[in-house]
């Protein structure tokens, strides 16, 4: 049985423009090979109602999970909410619950819940609410998409509540073999092992090191026996 898929939509003009760099798509695949969920797609789009939402819609039929991160702020460009409810074709407004999540949360540091900062209460109808232990501002399930906080330490968080509830597969594992050969040695030998192990990725990342050329080959896969196959034959090819 093959493991559940994810996609993930980062959102943000900043990330596009080049002034923030993005950290949680690195995060989300990390975590989510590890619980056995195969990651098949990333994209980055702008801070527009029109593009979250043509990409939300497109990518939660191609993956069983979507992850967005980015555009739940207090601010005027933080507008994922929004774009959400319009994918779906809801209602969204203040909730009860998110409301008084933020006025406790405010109220014990003499904050005023300002209009700008209840914002983040906005919730599509029908979302269940991802917690925040950072900063207390929810995220917000709906379907099978994920919206969360693009601020790092909020989005891992946030993540770290998400993952229980989701079912898993097998855990993707991968070996590393170092081949000190030009990858125009290394592309015959790795197209036949390809094509003897269709379960496995194989990918082949070229170095230079200290005047050497080579090339890091990767091999993953969900069975630990097919990896030690494939890696001691990849390595039969370079014995000579």
């Amino acid at each position: 049985m093959p493991n559940p898929t994810a996609a993930m939509l980062v959102i943000g003009d900043e990330i596009l423009s080049g002034r923030t760099r993005d950290a949680n798509m690195h995060h989300l695949a990390g975590k989510l090979t590890e619980v056995g969920i195969d990651f098949i797609e990333a994209r980055v789009i702008s801070d527009r109602t029109e593009a979250i939402v043509a990409a939300l819609n497109e990518l939660r039929e191609r993956a069983d999970y979507v992850f967005t991160s980015g555009g739940i702020g207090p601010t005027h460009d933080d507008i994922t909410a929004d774009a959400v409810a319009e994918a779906f074709g809801v209602r969204i407004g203040v909730r009860d619950d998110a409301r008084q999540l933020l006025e406790t949360y405010y109220a014990e540091r003499n904050i005023e819940l300002n209009q700008s900062r209840l914002r983040m209460a906005r919730i599509p109808d029908g979302a269940t609410l991802i917690e925040n232990p950072v900063s207390v501002a929810p995220g917000f399930v709906i379907g099978n998409v994920h919206v969360m906080a693009g601020v790092p330490s909020i989005f891992e968080a946030m993540l770290a509540s998400v993952l229980p509830t989701l079912t898993g597969g097998a855990p993707l594992q991968s070996r590393t073999i170092r081949i000190e050969r030009g990858e125009g040695d290394v592309a015959r030998p790795l197209s036949n092992l390809a094509e003897a192990y269709p379960d496995l990725m194989i990918g082949s990342y070229p170095f230079m090191d200290n005047g050497i050329y080579g090339a890091n080959v990767v091999l993953r896969g969900t069975d630990p026996e097919r990896l030690q196959e494939a890696e001691a034959r990849l390595l039969e090819y370079f014995e000579a």
